[in-house]
């Protein structure tokens, strides 16, 4: 128990991956045809694949191939990328360049702590940035951390602001400014020479080293007199322009709540683990390492809020469900001292910790972690382990009471060789029972291996316990007896009890019948009421988690200042709420992924519409509701929210099971012949049906809203007469709004 690795969740290995195309210049059709169909044909053909999606934009493909669960992860990345280097002469021409992405648990973060600070005048989100950056070099020097990402803030930059009018007057254009700063900040190997029985190595060039060096760079010669950067274009030394936006805002729960009412700017910092370490300590020790920065390395008024601590939590349930464990085992024991007596309570006792630490050793052995799954299974089992020593020492109890002349060891031999039969067979079945849950496909099958696993183990454990372990201590515990035994007068009246309710069913054939008349009708009515919706039916239960995530899209086309406002609407509903702590918001980009995250993409958001809040509830001591509840009762005033804005929400729970896309997922398919517009068309009146549905919430799809696009047509007649290329032009266009 003490070395098992502990974590929250069981790990799954999905191996998955991103391909990440970019083709400048293509439409969205033109990318279907001429990159995301071909390459999807292309990864569909390596072995193991289970589902390949794509997706085509303006320029640019994404297209996410994801094996069979279970499979290998590094030989499944070995074979994606030998399919993608063996067919590089495949790639058209327009293709710029592409990436692959691999995407695995390990990368979700264990830990997320989010610096903030009292007072943004004076450290705003780029002094965040910067911090946050020593901060992650600092927490990787931990043992057993693995990716460590800086969420949100602005870099430094120097940043050239170009004035139109001095270039036209110095006869510069935009592209020679862009050029000269590439072509004049280059410092590379030029060879080595030899000089007096000495080699020197050489490099030839010279780096831009500050922002006075890059405002004397000379940008064109006219008439022989040089121009010079700081001549035409205004630099600055400092933050780049705000693209995306984080902030945290505090709720009722949270102690800084009535000093710190408003949003303050923030930078997460996001930790995640190595394979199969542990998540308890890795956590510990990044909180630890925060606690002495926040000491010695913070400057005042900057402070760490932990909107994730996986570690922390998976402790808690860790514990909860192993002080589960010992009430079960002590009830147990109880209910044996009463009947049978304290001795033999004691021998079941002892045969308890024997079990599930050859269960525990196996499962280290195994490479199976400990978590909530496990010790479910482990507390399932505790009803099927006790059940063989106490059959065995019920027995052995009666067999060593009775008057004989055999010695205590022949008749505790006696009592063991008369009930092998029933304990194999129980044993067999109980293994023969839970075997099927090893062949259950999908995610849920090494979510519930843990179960298929531990659950066999521990009662075949208690098997081998009743015959070796439980005789053993029954001969030194049980004192046996010498007198002939009476019948107690406890069991007589359980005996006349037990007669006086079977007695008249047993005696009348009519009573019988009825009897299991009624027993079938209310089976046949426990049946319906799921049907009847009556009784929810589910897989798994809701978990009661400290967290929620409220993802957030509003049409494509809308500012990032616009997205920021309608998210920090949402944050001030939910920082309202008492049970709220804090509301962590990322406008124009994706939030730290947690593993439904992952499944459903949710790293990919980063466009100007989107935003996504992360809400941390009080502990669950500290709250009457359950997350789920909480989620019900938070739902309207949010949609309301919604509508006004026009926005679509989604309230997202962390799931009791396995990620899945989402509960219910309908995918259409067409013919060959079908063009998008009829896909388009089904889809949407697919949505409409979906919301009339009862308890149906957060229909979306994956269709894009149609967006203005300004279309910059040059005359290549007129160009060509100006001096000026099609690509010059792009280029300008290009760097004066996106820049460069």
């Amino acid at each position: 128990l003490w070395l098992t690795p502990r974590e929250e969740e069981p790990q799954i290995v999905v191996p998955a991956a991103d391909v990440v195309v970019t083709a400048p210049g293509l439409t969205p059709r033109q990318v279907e045809r001429q990159v995301a169909t071909p390459l999807e044909k292309l990864l569909a053909q390596i072995p193991g694949v289970e589902h390949v999606y794509a997706t085509a934009d303006y320029g640019r493909a994404v297209v996410t191939v994801r094996f069979h669960v279970g499979e290998d992860r590094e030989g499944a990345l070995v074979r994606l990328y030998n399919q993608l280097f063996s067919h590089t002469d495949r790639i058209p021409a327009l293709v710029h360049d592409w990436v692959v992405k691999p995407i695995e648990i390990d990368d979700v973060p264990i830990v997320v702590a989010t610096l903030w600070s009292e007072d943004p005048a004076r450290l705003d989100d780029h002094g965040l940035h910067r911090l946050a950056q020593e901060v992650a070099l600092r927490l990787q020097r931990i043992e057993d951390t693995n990716r460590i990402d800086v969420i949100g803030g602005r870099p430094r930059e120097w940043r050239v602001e170009v004035d139109p009018e001095a270039l036209t007057a110095r006869q510069v254009t935009l592209l020679a400014v862009t050029r000269a700063i590439g072509a004049s900040s280059r410092l590379l190997p030029a060879g080595s020479v030899d000089r007096r029985d000495e080699v020197l190595v050489v490099e030839a060039g010279a780096m831009l080293r500050s922002a006075e060096e890059l405002a004397g760079l000379v940008v064109n010669v006219v008439d022989g007199v040089p121009v010079r950067l700081g001549e035409v274009a205004r630099i600055e030394d400092g933050p780049a322009e705000p693209e995306r936006y984080g902030w945290v805002r505090f709720g009722p729960a949270h102690p800084l709540h009535a000093d710190l009412a408003e949003t303050r700017p923030a930078v997460s910092v996001a930790v995640a683990k190595q394979r199969g370490a542990n998540a308890v300590t890795v956590a510990e020790a990044v909180r630890t390492e925060l606690a002495a920065m926040q000491e010695t390395f913070f400057p005042p008024g900057v402070h760490v809020e932990l909107l994730r601590d996986y570690g922390r939590t998976a402790n808690e349930k860790i514990g909860e469900l192993v002080a589960s464990l010992g009430i079960a085992v002590l009830t147990v024991v109880v209910f044996v001292g009463v009947t049978l007596g304290w001795r033999a309570a004691a021998v079941v006792a002892l045969a308890v910790p024997v079990c599930y630490g050859v269960t525990l050793g196996l499962d280290l052995w195994a490479g199976y972690t400990i978590n909530r799954v496990t010790l479910f299974a482990l507390i399932l089992a505790i009803g099927l382990l006790v059940d063989d020593p106490i059959t065995g020492i019920d027995n052995i109890d009666r067999h060593l009471l009775m008057a004989g002349d055999a010695s205590p060891e022949e008749r505790i031999a006696r009592a063991v060789w008369q009930i092998r039969a029933p304990l194999v067979m129980s044993t067999i079945a109980i293994v023969l029972a839970f075997l099927p849950m090893s062949f259950i496909t999908g995610m849920m099958g090494p979510y519930m291996a843990p179960m298929a696993f531990n659950v066999p183990v521990t009662v075949i454990v208690s098997t081998f316990v009743t015959f070796l372990i439980t005789p053993w201590l029954a001969r030194r515990l049980v004192a046996p007896g010498t007198a002939p035994v009476e019948e107690d007068t406890q069991l007589a009246r359980i005996r006349r009890l037990y007669g006086a309710v079977v007695g008249p069913l047993l005696a009348s054939r009519r009573r019988a019948g009825l009897f299991l008349v009624v027993v079938a009708l209310l089976f046949l009515l426990a049946c319906v009421l799921p049907a009847l919706r009556l009784v929810p039916l589910k897989l798994l239960p809701y978990d009661n988690k400290n967290e929620l995530q409220l993802v957030i899209d509003l049409p494509e086309g809308t500012s990032i200042e616009r997205t920021d406002a309608v998210a920090r609407r949402f944050a001030r509903q939910l920082a309202s709420v008492g049970e709220v702590e804090a509301v962590a918001g990322f406008s124009g980009m994706a939030s730290p992924v947690d593993f439904n995250g992952l499944i459903r993409q949710y790293y990919l958001r980063g466009a100007p519409h989107q935003a996504d809040l992360r809400v941390t509830l009080a502990p669950k001591d500290r709250r009457a509701d359950q997350s789920h509840a909480l989620a019900l009762r938070l739902r309207p005033a949010l949609e309301a929210i919604a509508a006004e804005t026009g926005a679509t929400i989604q309230l997202v729970e962390v799931p009791p099971g396995p990620p899945v896309r989402a509960t219910v997922v309908l995918e259409l398919h067409g013919e060959a012949t079908t063009d998008a517009a009829a896909l388009r068309a089904g889809a949407l009146a697919a949505m409409e049906r979906f919301r009339t549905e009862p308890g149906v919430v957060d229909v979306d799809a994956s269709l894009r809203a149609p967006q203005t696009r300004l279309v910059f047509e040059v005359d290549r007649e007129k160009a060509a007469l100006s001096g000026a290329s099609t690509a010059d032009v792009a280029e300008t266009v290009a760097v004066a709004l996106d820049g460069a």
